[in-house]
């Protein structure tokens, strides 16, 4: 009887150190509208905004985000699905301090780019369209919160957490992603440095 719940104790405690949960995209409905996460600065890896009257979403399938740091810009994806099933991406590609690993992504602790700057680049992505550079009109991309997550004294990921919203031009008339919000948990693996 001690065996096994000495064995038992054992397996409860592996499986609370495992880092795979960390991983998982964890949805907590936003107050005001259930359809979006609710901000928070927690490494949820989740993300959401409104797309005109669709959601642009976080996607269990998908991996949420990737950064590209190259020729001083970096690159920020965000990759999930528009109303609930066609896979749909977003590029911000915008000037950045040197980043050089993904523990250095703390440099933009409060960074907010201007989306409207000629030296920043948005595209759209989506399944079955051809990649979409959006004119935009006005926005922010606000990396409101960056921080290190360790795990026995070792960093484990970079969580970043911000909001953004974008007007702009889509064939000649107005269009708006608005209310975006984003927590990542950004580890090595999606993250890359030239």
């Amino acid at each position: 009887m001690k065996n096994c719940c000495f064995i038992l104790i054992v397996s409860v405690l592996l499986f609370s150190c495992s880092t795979e949960p960390l991983d998982r995209t964890i949805f907590i409905p936003d107050e005001n509208n259930r359809n979006l996460p609710a901000y928070s600065e927690w490494g949820y890896n989740s993300f959401g905004a409104k797309y005109e009257r669709s959601y642009f979403l976080v996607s269990n399938d998908i991996v949420p985000c990737k950064i590209v740091y190259s020729n001083n810009q970096l690159q920020f994806l965000l990759s999930g699905t528009i109303t609930y099933s066609d896979k749909m991406s977003l590029l911000f590609t915008f000037p950045s301090p040197k980043i050089p690993d993904y523990k250095e992504l703390t440099q933009l602790d409060d960074y907010k780019i201007n989306l409207a700057d000629s030296t920043v680049t948005v595209i759209i992505m989506q399944e079955g369209k051809t990649n979409e550079v959006i004119d935009v009109i006005e926005g922010s991309l606000h990396f409101k919160r960056t921080q290190l997550l360790s795990i026995d004294d070792e960093v484990n990921r970079v969580i970043l957490s911000g909001l953004f919203n974008i007007r702009f031009s889509q064939d000649g008339f107005p269009s708006s992603i608005s209310d975006g919000r984003f927590d990542l948990g950004i580890i090595e693996d999606v993250f890359v440095a030239n």
